[in-house]
């Protein structure tokens, strides 16, 4: 895909998430590689207004080209492609559920959703809770790098998750996988949770690798 689709695939998705209420206000953020570097939203955007225009393009070193300033989250992105190089695109929400899971203090760090359904074990596979820090604190992006090999769906700590996936397309849909596990996840809470079995995760997960 050339990259003026590439854009327009961005601010495509960005409404569509923003619409539905994945993400308020001028949080989230999403990235795309492109040859020469990445595609960002800039920062302080609102996902639901982006313009193909002012999306940025940023080198290989993240330095900016053209468009309007990046994410100040674009650490994030560029911690999470520098550990996975089969990473096509990210995204970044603050999604209702997904933050209320990360602010639990009784959350598994090492499984902060259980495998609660097919989809979410095919989509997120091993979800990983990293502790809070501020924002634009760049101590996070070395707290990401370390994760990012081995894991595609991080959480944050009281902020919400970064989905890394083989193109915008995918990573949207893991995103949004996501959120509604935690959802899940939420209103089960207090009862008695039938989840899928370490076995059934592993045999989904060589099925439909993520």
């Amino acid at each position: 895909m050339n990259e003026t689709k590439l854009r327009e695939e961005i601010c495509i998705f960005g409404k569509s998430m923003f619409d539905r209420g994945l993400t308020p206000g001028s949080s989230g953020n999403i990235s795309v590689r492109v040859d020469d570097g990445w595609l960002m939203t800039p920062t302080n955007s609102c996902l639901g207004r982006l313009d193909p225009a002012t999306i940025s393009k940023v080198d290989p070193k993240g330095n900016l080209v053209s468009g309007g300033n990046p994410t100040k989250e674009s650490f994030l992105h560029l911690s999470v492609y520098e550990q996975r190089q089969s990473a096509g695109a990210i995204v970044h929400l603050h999604s209702t559920h997904s933050v209320a899971v990360s602010c639990l203090s009784d959350t598994d760090p090492k499984q902060p959703i259980p495998p609660i359904t097919a989809y979410y074990a095919m989509k997120i596979g091993n979800l990983v809770l990293l502790p809070y820090y501020p924002p634009g604190d760049m101590a996070l992006a070395n707290a990401v790098r370390e994760v990012a090999r081995k894991h595609h769906a991080i959480l944050l700590a009281n902020h919400g998750p970064v989905v890394a996936g083989k193109d915008l397309e995918a990573a949207v849909y893991a995103t949004e996988e996501l959120e509604e596990t935690a959802k899940l996840y939420l209103m089960l809470r207090g009862n008695r949770l039938k989840i899928l079995s370490p076995e059934q995760v592993t045999e989904l997960q060589r099925k439909y690798p993520s």
